[in-house]
């Protein structure tokens, strides 16, 4: 019987409870898409960086896990140290920089010692880097931007010449000559990070040891463990970001909620007198507004795991340089975050109508 009613109350008012199981969605997805783009973001940065094949990578001291704050403060003459060590078979000292307008980091190549290191370029279209104004792009970012073999792309106030089209996954997106960045950014011989490749894999703690008898202060990392750094935790203001976006998520939910129920108990004050008038105790009527705010909750949560996969193929169809990482873990905390707020909401309003005078609410009008 209690759920006959709690189903027919949910129905009784189609249009509120649409609006409020969209609101609970919109919750959802917010959380969820929010998360899933951090996500995704780091991690396919991640894995593009351990595309590059090193087994080492070097970075100066301090120096954050995430590639775009680096600068350029190594000389680029640590390279021929980090080369004499044993168990080395390559060092390639890649210059970085960030383009604040596409948001992409350009890699600056030796290309001869980057060749050795990864293995080279599966080029789809054109051919590798021959003079200074050459640039590479990766497949992604050509079909993303549009962007055909031989035409002219302008960064940081430069004209580059599109000479080739190569297969993602090297580390960016973008590539230019190492000594053309360096003069473009004023950082001559210097290097962001020195990716090194070993004779063999297992030597790799071997190297690793040297490197920091060699170079103390400095940061060094194994590739194969580089992707489990990419985290939020590690991004200082990341995890404050997403915290605040999900607080916001569960502040509407809460409210709609609040609104919803608590109009649904001025309205059906008369019904909740007739059930208290029966013998309806506090708790049964507390149990059917909160049921119904679980019913709201719930449906706006599978309706707002759906509009995330649906808002998701969207950007990612607008935005193919764009990865959204959704997860069941989060999928399965979105929901939980909007019932948990959704039930919060209605806590005052179920308080209300269990308080109410059945007296009174049979002669309310």
């Amino acid at each position: 019987m209690i759920r006959y009613m709690i189903v027919q109350n949910v129905l009784h008012r189609p249009l509120r409870t649409f609006i409020t199981v969209l609101a609970v969605a919109v919750e959802v997805t917010l959380v969820i898409i929010v998360v899933g783009l951090t996500s995704g973001l780091l991690a396919e940065s991640a894995k593009r960086i351990e595309g590059v094949g090193a087994d080492i990578m070097v970075q100066p001291p301090s120096a954050s896990v995430f590639m775009a704050f680096s600068g350029a403060p190594m000389p680029i003459a640590i390279a021929d140290k980090l080369s004499q060590l044993e168990y080395v078979q390559a060092v390639a000292p890649v210059l970085l920089q960030f383009n604040s307008n596409g948001l992409e980091i350009i890699y600056g190549i030796d290309q001869e010692s980057f060749l050795a290191v990864t293995g080279g370029f599966v080029f789809h279209e054109g051919h590798d880097l021959q003079g200074p104004n050459d640039i590479l792009v990766d497949d992604v970012y050509a079909r993303s931007k549009k962007i055909k073999l031989g035409q002219t792309l302008r960064l940081f106030d430069h004209d580059f010449h599109v000479v080739g089209i190569v297969e993602h996954g090297k580390g960016a997106r973008l590539f230019v000559f190492l000594s053309t960045l360096q003069e473009m950014a004023g950082a001559h011989d210097k290097a962001s990070v020195f990716f090194i490749k070993c004779d063999r894999t297992d030597h790799t703690p071997a190297v690793i040891d040297a490197i920091k008898q060699l170079l103390p202060r400095y940061e060094v990392r194994p590739l194969k463990d580089f992707i489990s750094l990419m985290t939020s935790s590690n991004l200082p203001g990341l995890g404050a970001f997403i915290n605040v976006m999900i607080g916001i998520a569960v502040v509407i939910g809460f409210l709609v909620i609040f609104l919803s129920m608590y109009t649904t108990i001025i309205e059906r004050t008369r019904e909740i007198g007739v059930l208290k008038s029966l013998g309806a105790s506090k708790g049964y009527i507390v149990r059917i507004v909160l049921s119904e705010t679980t019913l709201l909750c719930i449906g706006g949560a599978v309706a707002g795991v759906g509009l995330s996969y649906l808002m998701s193929a969207i950007f990612i169809k607008l935005f193919p340089t764009l990865t959204i990482l959704i997860t069941p873990l989060w999928v399965l905390r979105a929901g939980l975050i909007a019932i948990v707020g959704g039930l919060l909401g209605a806590a005052y309003p179920a308080w209300m109508a269990s308080r109410k005078d059945p007296v009174e609410a049979l002669a309310y009008e």
